[in-house]
């Protein structure tokens, strides 16, 4: 790599960087103006010496990634696209903020051509980045070959100094150490102002020997506001590591030309008239102009396009050329950038009958991935440190990890995460950003609220990331309501675009799977047991694809039981009991309310029909359950330590028990004990008792 070579545009382009970040976000009198002026020269430098990018073909595989992950900076990235060409114009940055624009409050994956990931929740984009990189490392391991270095890409990331606070960015970083990721290089903005003020009154710690600490190559440059040389130097630097990841720290003035500039006041407020005026002259440009860009400048970001343009031109031929001398690896990789499976994988999915053994649906998810593994390379795996629970490593495969470490190699298929669950749903995040790859990721269900905020943005920004989320219930039982996850559930199938699923056997498992692989822009949730469950006799996956259908039907019934998991087989033997003593009562499983509600309203109102009350029942919070019953079953409060069979006892969830000699409801210890038969005939009694037609909570006036 050459050293350093001033261009004639660098000044005029970085000043009009910056004049553009002003004016971005005070026509929209919102947004953060002091970040993207601090940061324009390092932009600057970054695309115009070291990106490979095609702003005509912003998905070109090979493509160096850029993350913001300090996403209220997004002026920055705004105004790069549009000087870059890509497609976003000037009237676009005119609607900073504005509804329904190509640029939002922060950047959105999907939304606005150019980004990669969706950022602005702090650490996030650090983690992506992480993934990005573990995604072309993995590619480039499995793909690329002597002669043909197919995929080399480079993942830059811009943080700051809330990046680094941020627990998440903290967990990505110390596995990216861990994993010796030389392919990634964070830029970092350590401008030393956070929204409270300086970041002395709470950020005091030494972020090099942090990082040092974490097996990062760490660069710093202590001039960022006009240092182009220092920070092309350090740019090169980290491209020359191949072991190790970099972090520059990079010393800025946030709002650099502003009267405001090194102060928060600069931070997430615009800038006044005047002051834009004085800094627009300041920096040589008219200031009675706005959004003004000089030719020059265009022209040099033409150029960058030019020169992303004539590398993906090469490397498509080199990818040809591949194809001629490895024809079944070209089409393997023409086939994961598409994005689509292979031809009758569903075929692998395992198929169960009723008189097969009972087995816990966390076991049966390692069934089916081990029937999926042969047939989906693109699966990439991982467990935070929870592998022998969760049941997600395939027999035989090979462990991501770098090759010194005799650990594995980066072919393999398996992340150890560490217990780092909020990092690994980020990273998971970024890795299927990058294409190619189906992650799925592992804990407990009780601990994916640890990564709730990566899974948010998961679902927002539609990453078809599978968490495997075992011991999901008061099933789990000795570990005690510390690990049982009673209000995780109704959190997440809260969530637009995520598809929660509590399987209740074999085929059901199966169909999570089967969906969740098939859906492309929505992360999914399997919610398995630790204990055993049978299977259903009237089970399929085709229905249970469904998210909900009759598993025990009758005709004229006084009662519908809807339930999902592991109660399913509770309602089918309560049911049981009802029906035996004349009360008339159907079951319904409903696995995933997200893929129930997308079926049609035929089909769902055949399924939860009016003509007699539906009882919920699940081991879990009730929350939720009444927009599909009239009556709800579940757990009032946390649960309790102790053999899972006592612990559905204490709680009165059972079939049939010895309790209904008893009361209805009986008080004891605090805890609420029934058992369900008794509980659905009281509902079925109730009913009956108002003497009111009964109609489907799934009739309403309007929906959303």
């Amino acid at each position: 790599m050459s050293s350093f070579t001033p261009a004639q545009s660098d000044d005029v382009s970085i000043a009009t960087i910056r004049a553009l970040a002003a004016d971005v976000v005070a026509k929209a009198n919102s947004g953060h103006p002091g970040a993207p002026m601090g940061m324009a020269p390092v932009a600057h430098v970054l695309y115009s010496r070291f990106m490979n990018v095609n702003p005509k073909n912003s998905k070109w595989f090979n493509r160096d990634r850029f993350v913001l992950s300090n996403g209220h900076a997004c002026a920055l990235q705004y105004v790069l696209l549009h000087l870059l060409g890509h497609k976003l114009s000037m009237d676009d940055l005119k609607a900073f903020r504005q509804l329904d624009s190509l640029t939002p409050g922060h950047p959105e994956a999907g939304h606005t051509d150019g980004i990669e990931v969706t950022t602005g929740p702090l650490g996030q984009g650090f983690g992506n980045g992480v993934g990005l990189a573990v995604a072309q490392a993995h590619l480039a391991a499995v793909f690329n070959k002597p002669g043909f270095d197919l995929i080399n890409n480079f993942t830059y990331v811009f943080a700051g100094d809330g990046c680094l606070m941020e627990g998440v960015a903290s967990e990505a970083a110390s596995l990216a150490g861990h994993l010796q990721l030389g392919n990634l290089i964070v830029i970092y903005d350590d401008n030393h102002i956070s929204i409270d003020g300086d970041t002395a009154v709470a950020f005091t710690e030494n972020v090099e020997q942090r990082f040092l600490s974490y097996g990062w190559q760490v660069l710093h440059v202590d001039n960022g506001d006009s240092d182009l040389p220092a920070i092309h130097k350090a740019i090169v630097e980290a491209k020359l590591e191949k072991n190790k990841p970099t972090i520059i720290r990079l010393k800025t003035t946030i709002g650099f030309g502003s009267k405001q500039q090194g102060t928060h006041g600069v931070h997430g407020s615009p800038l006044k008239a005047d002051d834009i005026q004085a800094l627009k002259t300041k920096f040589g440009l008219p200031a009675d102009q706005s959004f003004y860009v000089p030719s020059a400048t265009y022209d040099a970001y033409a150029e960058i396009g030019k020169r992303g343009a004539s590398l993906e031109a090469q490397w498509n031929s080199l990818l040809g050329s591949y194809g001629h001398k490895y024809p079944q690896e070209h089409a393997e990789l023409l086939r994961r950038i598409s994005g689509e499976l292979p031809a009758n994988w569903e075929q692998n999915l395992p198929v169960y009958k009723s008189t097969d053994p009972a087995q816990a649906s966390r076991k049966l998810s390692e069934i089916t991935l081990t029937s999926l593994a042969p047939v989906l390379p693109e699966l990439l795996g991982g467990s935070a440190d929870l592998t022998g629970s969760n049941l997600t490593k395939v027999k035989g495969s090979v462990d991501f990890q770098p090759p010194s470490t005799g650990l594995g190699n980066y072919a393999g298929t398996y992340i150890r995460y560490g217990v780092r669950e909020h990092g690994m749903g980020a990273i998971a995040n970024g890795i299927h950003a990058y294409g190619g790859i189906i992650p799925y990721v592992a804990t407990f269900l009780n601990f994916v609220s640890y990564a709730a905020g990566a899974v948010r943005l998961s679902a927002l920004s539609g990453h078809q990331v599978i968490w495997v989320a075992t011991h999901d219930s008061i099933g789990l039982g000795e570990d005690g309501p510390t690990h049982q996850p009673i209000e995780t559930a109704i959190h997440f199938r809260a969530m637009p675009n995520l598809a929660f699923w509590r399987p209740a056997d074999g085929n059901e498992t199966s169909a999570a799977y089967l969906v969740a692989l098939k859906s492309r822009k929505t992360p999914s949730i399997l919610s398995l047991s630790r204990q055993n469950l049978p299977n259903l006799e009237a089970s399929t996956i085709e229905k249970a694809a469904k998210g909900g259908y009759v598993v025990h039907e009758v005709e004229g019934e006084d009662l519908t039981i809807v339930s999902s998991g592991s109660e399913v087989a509770i309602a089918v033997e309560a049911a049981v009991k009802l029906n035996a003593e004349g009360i008339k009562t159907r079951v319904v499983s409903l696995p995933c309310w997200f893929v129930f509600d997308k079926q049609p309203q035929e089909y769902r109102m055949s399924v939860l029909r009016s003509g007699a009350p539906i009882l919920s029942l699940e081991a879990l919070s009730t929350a939720g359950w009444a927009k599909y019953s009239h009556e709800q079953y579940g757990l009032p409060a946390w649960g309790a330590s102790g053999p899972y069979q006592k612990v559905y006892e204490k709680f009165g969830i059972t079939g049939s028990s010895t309790l209904h000699l008893l009361q209805n409801f009986i008080l004891i210890s605090d805890q609420l004990i029934a058992d369900i038969a008794v509980v659905g005939k009281k509902v079925a009694d109730f009913y009956k008792q108002r003497g009111a037609p009964v109609v489907s909570p799934l009739v309403k006036a309007f929906t959303i």
